[in-house]
């Protein structure tokens, strides 16, 4: 029952007002609570057989025997993936807010890096994270596509200081690649190679993802979800390293949250914070878009990150551009029982904000 599909509107629901409950109160939610709190129109045994079926499906668990029930992180992503409507309001909100306090016009970059960051944790109250923009940005000098048999490619592509990267990449299957010989795999790559050499080479490698390949030439129409691919590679594959600072501001703020008190997790998380700010950065810098286009942000939930301090977190993301290069990343870190609505509305109101500044 981990895909929203399977569940009933009632179970929907359910489910959306047990998570609003529990993000308002940070205590387990039973049915009483939701039959006073919320217009559910339903008896309290009727949203017992939901939340029993949400309990059952992996969304909610119960910390007690007797406890009322959490959202699981499979929960909290369900809501967030297809119960929430962003808050625009908030986005306005933020945007006068960084316009009212923060002077970009006579300010150092800095600065308004520092101040939008503090604007940020306040309002959240969440741990704010900002990476200090990148000062170069890799442009693609030469791509060739070399096959390995019938069913791989090795994409090699050199950028404007001569660094060469490879990947192996699956050709997508279909009736009409399926039976091209190797000669003709050949030929058909190498004038796709030409093809990207001639449409790609002196353009800034982080803005390729954003690339729209949906009106091709007749020639190369098979190869529409291989250049789709090929484009994501080579962006995921030139992600800046680490810059030299990232601005971190709202770590007093979050500790106000019960999911803090406890010493040893908050001294993991400065730790993290502090020593290992380059295990963060690949985290902080990943672009939503490259896997779902049209998302302007990344939302990694709590055994979703990969590191072990910030797998009881939500950490959510978004890039910031000079004109059309992403060179930096805005990213707010809280616990999984977050108002993810605003939270997202906050992340986003930053990167465009910070965006605006750096490109005026």
């Amino acid at each position: 029952m981990s895909n929203l599909v399977n569940l009933t509107n009632r179970q929907q629901q359910v489910l959306w007002a047990t998570i609003r409950h529990y993000i308002a109160t940070a205590e387990p939610v039973g049915s009483e609570a939701l039959v006073r709190d919320y217009n559910l129109s339903v008896s309290s045994a009727t949203i017992r057989n939901a939340m029993a079926a949400l309990e059952k499906g992996g969304l909610l668990f119960q910390p007690h025997t007797s406890a009322g029930r959490v959202p699981s992180d499979s929960g909290y992503r369900i809501y967030v993936n297809q119960l929430i409507v962003p808050s625009h309001d908030s986005t306005q909100q933020m945007a006068h807010l960084f316009n009212d306090r923060l002077n970009a016009e006579d300010w150092s970059f800095e600065a308004v890096l520092r101040g939008a960051a503090q604007i940020l944790a306040t309002v959240s109250g969440y741990i704010t994270l900002i990476t200090t923009p990148q000062t170069h940005t890799s442009h693609l000098r030469h791509v060739q596509l070399v096959p390995v048999d019938t069913t791989r490619v090795m994409l090699i592509f050199v950028t404007d200081s001569y660094e060469t990267q490879s990947a192996l990449i699956e050709l997508p299957l279909s009736a009409d690649t399926a039976n091209l010989d190797a000669d003709l795999l050949e030929r058909e790559l190498q004038i796709l190679s030409n093809f990207l050499n001639s449409q790609l080479r002196g353009r800034a490698i982080a803005e390729l993802a954003t690339i729209d390949w949906s009106e091709l030439d007749r020639e190369f129409e098979r190869y529409a979800d291989l250049l789709r691919t090929i484009l994501v590679e080579l962006t995921r594959r030139s992600q800046p390293p680490a810059p030299t600072q990232i601005v971190i501001s709202g770590l007093a703020e979050v500790l106000r949250q019960p999911e803090f008190s406890e010493l040893q997790q908050v001294q993991t998380i400065i730790h993290l914070l502090e020593e290992e700010q380059h295990q963060l950065v690949p985290l902080i810098f990943e672009r939503s878009d490259l896997q779902q286009p049209g998302k302007r942000v990344t939302i990694r939930i709590g055994a979703e990150n990969p590191l072990e301090p910030m797998r009881t977190c939500t950490l959510i993301s978004s890039t910031y551009h000079k004109d059309s290069v992403p060179v930096g990343s805005v990213g707010v870190l809280g616990p999984t029982r977050m108002v993810y609505e605003n939270a997202i509305a906050l992340v986003e109101a930053a990167a465009d904000y910070l965006s605006d500044a750096l490109s005026s």
